[in-house]
């Protein structure tokens, strides 16, 4: 067999496992159908597009399982998180990039590793030899998802990502909104006014939920059908679940205290995140839609603040293809049926950003070290990395599998701690302590 590892896709997780890789000393060949094969979502044919948002989530590594994901991707020196770094946005104690030139360097820093090759066509089979990495995320084409599904013998499972829509700033009324992190939260000033917060009455609020109801929606087409994945759920089916359910999601008022009225407690607060370095650009935190574009314009322009609201994007809906992971997957990643097919990212039916790099990371160490000769120890379970490939692999109800954010609730218990809410500080600041310790004995096997 060919000692080059070949990754299919270049996102998060394929960007990720080629630089791993390649840092082992495995020749890489990166192939990337992008921009000769579009797709509706992306823009560019940049490697590591962000497409949905342009956040990281949480930074903390102490009381935060994506934090810890953080902490662990730096540990072994992750070019996710080193990009990600170089191209911070204030956003309270979130990590937010400008999305731009991060998609650049990602591009940039793979490019001039000598022992990497980017090559820019569409795959849309399944080899029968050598060394691959899938890592074609939700928006697998069709040619190579009907590929994967004929080898599985199982019918591809499907949700619905929406994204946010994205406003030029200068369009924005700030005699009404006002700039503030939630509860003040960062270390510096500009952390600490790092969104930007559009106020509702009752009645305006109970207005809006009127119109989301009753705007004109996307159809789906023949076949498909709507199971969303809760952390990306589109406002509008948030508010078919309870009127009151956006109070209780995004739109909260809590921790927040409008300068224009510091007397009036807002009913519902909108927040926007900075979106790029100059601040020209905010996204609507949590507003994934689905709404026709039309309709979208006209309800969202009910927000105070963004009554003359001009658009630089617009949301929108596509689908996202996962496997069976723990039917399909050994505990490398591996695919059961052709161990020399592994697949990493929001294809295993991992969610997001940070989630799909990590399992890139893995997956790109993985297959390195099996092509060098290397053994390798399980993740242990006690990481970040480790409860989320686990789950993946055959911690999760095969039945039931959905995509999963990492959470503490993956992780196994510490013995002795206080459960419930009132012991959580404790019960996470232990969880991170011990999986620090854990991940890095287990990169020690790199050195």
């Amino acid at each position: 067999m060919t000692k080059t590892l070949h990754i299919v896709g270049g996102g998060m997780a394929g960007s990720e496992a080629a630089w791993q890789a390649a840092h082992m000393g495995v020749d890489v060949v990166l192939h990337e159908m992008r921009p000769k094969v579009e797709t509706f979502a992306h823009q560019t044919g940049n490697l590591g597009e962000m497409v949905c948002s342009n956040s990281f989530r949480s930074d903390d590594d102490e009381q935060n399982a994506v934090g810890l994901l953080h902490w662990e991707m730096r540990a072994a020196n992750g070019l996710i998180m080193s990009t990600a770094e170089q191209h911070r946005l204030p956003a309270g104690g979130a990590l937010a990039v400008d999305r731009e030139p991060f998609a650049e360097t990602v591009t940039a820093r793979l490019k001039a590793l000598p022992n990497v090759t980017v090559s820019y066509e569409e795959i849309t089979d399944l080899p029968t030899d050598g060394h691959w990495i899938f890592a074609t995320g939700p928006l697998t084409s069709a040619s190579l998802g009907q590929a994967i599904q004929r080898e599985t013998g199982a019918e591809a499972l499907a949700f619905f990502d929406a994204i946010a829509p994205i406003i030029y700033a200068e369009s924005i009324d700030m005699s009404k909104a006002w700039m503030q992190s939630r509860y003040d939260k960062g270390e510096t000033e500009e952390e600490r006014t790092a969104y930007l917060n559009c106020p509702m009455d009752k009645d305006q609020y109970e207005a809006f939920i009127d119109a989301l109801l009753a705007a004109d929606k996307t159809e789906f087409h023949e076949g498909e059908t709507a199971g969303y994945f809760d952390g990306c759920l589109p406002i509008e089916v948030m508010a078919e679940r309870g009127r009151e359910t956006l109070r209780h999601g995004p739109m909260k008022p809590v921790g927040l205290t409008n300068p224009h009225q510091p007397e009036v407690k807002a009913h519902a607060v909108v927040q926007l995140r900075r979106d790029n370095a100059l601040g020209t650009l905010f996204n609507i935190v949590g507003f994934q839609t689905k709404m026709k574009y039309g309709a979208q314009t006209e309800v969202l322009r009910m927000i105070p603040g963004l009554e003359n609201a001009s658009f630089a994007r617009l949301g929108g809906i596509h689908r996202n293809t996962f496997l069976n992971s723990p039917t399909l997957l050994d505990n490398q990643m591996r695919l059961k049926s052709k161990p020399h097919l592994r697949f990493a990212g929001q294809i295993t039916g991992v969610e997001g950003y940070v989630e799909s790099a990590a399992m890139g990371l893995l997956a790109g160490r993985m297959a390195a070290a099996e092509i060098l000769g290397q053994d390798l120890p399980e993740v242990p379970q006690e990481s970040a990395m480790g409860a989320l490939i686990h789950h993946i692999t055959g911690g999760a109800e095969a039945k039931t599998f959905q995509p999963m954010n990492v959470n503490f609730g993956l992780f196994q218990p510490v013995d002795g701690l206080k459960g419930g809410r009132r012991g959580r500080k404790d019960r996470y600041k232990a969880y991170t302590d011990r999986a620090k310790v854990a991940w890095q004995e287990w990169l020690a096997n790199f050195s």
